[in-house]
């Protein structure tokens, strides 16, 4: 009776010291790696030449669409607010008065307006002809730039497609001088084909979205000119038919 009390004392023990170091080890802080720290590792490990050549693709396409987006939304203006203090001021046959209101707004159907009322002595024809040739210059103002963010968004991938061969070459190097196929031969060369490929995707995409933001907001501020146009020709015309006929 008394072994048998023993034992079962022992192995209460034993499972009381179990339960402990259960719990010490569940209490033990874990260590986890910070996303900064995870992403260089993974820079790192991708080769940092070509992950350099993604990331710069990345800051330069970045920095010409903050670029566009700041220019964008500075041309952005009210046109309401513009055409009918123009209006206002043609009605009451001041010329003067509307050029100067649109000399000192902002943005590109003020400087489209500013060239027609320019212009308004020279009949309609002339007025027309001017907002219509000055428009296309404004256009081809609000497209600058778009043209280098593309580039960068197939240059990131096409980066990251060729970190991808190198890898595979690197590869297969290992395994000509190893003479063996094994996973801790050619991981190193796969790691590089993995991740640059990775890298160039995101770049890409990110370059992409901004991308995509600035052709509808453009896409806006277009069709606010050809609106304002009309209207800035309608306005033209009263102001014609009122003092000049």
């Amino acid at each position: 009776m008394k072994k048998i009390f023993t034992k079962a004392f022992l192995g209460v023990c034993a499972l009381g010291t179990s339960v402990v170091a259960i719990a010490q080890d569940a209490a033990a802080p874990v260590v986890e790696e910070s996303f900064h720290q995870a992403l260089k590792i993974k820079f790192i490990e991708g080769s940092a030449d070509f992950m350099s050549t993604i990331a710069i693709a990345l800051i330069l396409g970045l920095a010409f669409a903050l670029e566009r987006i700041i220019y964008l939304n500075l041309a952005d203006t009210n046109a309401d607010k513009l055409l009918k203090g123009i209006e206002a001021a043609l009605d009451k046959g001041d010329v003067e008065a509307a050029k100067a209101i649109a000399r000192d707004t902002r943005g590109p159907i003020a400087s489209i307006a500013y060239q027609g009322l320019m212009r308004i002595d020279q009949g309609i024809d002339i007025v027309e002809k001017s907002i219509v040739s000055y428009g296309g210059v404004q256009g081809g103002l609000l497209e600058k730039n778009l043209s280098w963010i593309t580039l960068f968004i197939a240059m990131s991938p096409s980066l990251g497609f060729l970190g991808t061969v190198v890898g595979m070459v690197m590869a297969f190097d290992k395994i000509e001088q190893v003479g063996d196929i094994s996973p801790t031969v050619v991981a190193g060369g796969m790691k590089v084909a993995l991740i640059t490929t990775i890298g160039g995707l995101i770049a890409a995409l990110i370059l992409q979205v901004f991308y995509n933001y600035l052709l509808s907001k453009l896409e806006s501020i277009l069709n606010k000119m050809e609106d304002a146009s009309i209207t800035l020709l309608d306005i033209v015309i009263k102001y014609d038919v009122k003092y000049k006929k």
